[in-house]
């Protein structure tokens, strides 16, 4: 039997997800050692391999078939935009939106269908956004830090976010002017993968749905 490798992203995503897989049965033990610097990690009786991995590249190792299984946010995924594999479970942990956010004066620009600048440390997620759902033609500037500050210091008109509870754009004057999408934790699967395992990876996947939503 070959191993099933998961990828997940590190933090309290994966912390979550390993959680859940202990109680349908799937443990590994070596994870749970604070001291280690092993970077796989294995359950050899049932032949699964785990790694951890920032999010952005969870999507990658899936995509090529270097991971079988990946857990990763939504945003990742939408933002990667990776085409070989497929999103078969919501996790349900993690839930926050993806918006557009900015000072209030910025919602008439939103609605006037002018040229406006956007920031974003999710430019293709704020491109298709504004581009395929709005028709709007807008710069997009990359941001890697607190987009918060782009419209503070007038780099840009609104921002591109996740939001969880709102209290930093609140603390800074701004708010959410349109909502993009839910987000959430989610499973996905390398397309071969799931065809030369399916039995396997669907068994994990439906004891998961089980224990989540007590189908």
């Amino acid at each position: 039997m070959r191993y099933l490798t998961f990828a997940l992203a590190k933090g309290r995503l994966a912390k979550k997800t390993l959680g859940y897989l202990e109680q349908i049965g799937i443990t590994c033990e070596e994870m749970k050692d604070p001291d280690t610097r092993k970077l796989i990690f294995t359950n050899e009786e049932l032949k699964l391999r785990f790694f951890l991995a920032k999010a952005g590249d969870v999507p990658t190792y899936v995509e090529y078939g270097a991971a079988d299984i990946g857990v990763v946010g939504k945003d990742t995924i939408m933002e990667e935009g990776r085409d070989n594999l497929y999103e078969v479970l919501d996790l349900g942990f993690g839930k926050c939106r993806m918006c557009v956010c900015g000072p209030e004066s910025a919602r008439e620009v939103l609605q006037k269908n002018e040229i406006i600048r956007v920031a974003s440390k999710y430019p293709n997620i704020a491109k298709d956004y504004f581009f395929t759902k709005k028709n709007q033609t807008v710069e997009v500037v990359k941001l890697n830090g607190s987009v918060e500050l782009a419209p503070i210091v007038d780099l840009s008109d609104v921002i591109v976010d996740i939001v969880e509870t709102g209290t930093t754009l609140k603390e800074n004057g701004l708010g959410v002017l349109e909502e993009i999408c839910p987000l959430s934790c989610r499973m996905v699967v390398n397309r071969v993968s799931l065809k030369m395992e399916q039995e396997r990876i669907m068994k994990i996947v439906n004891d998961l749905k089980k224990l989540i939503y007590e189908v």
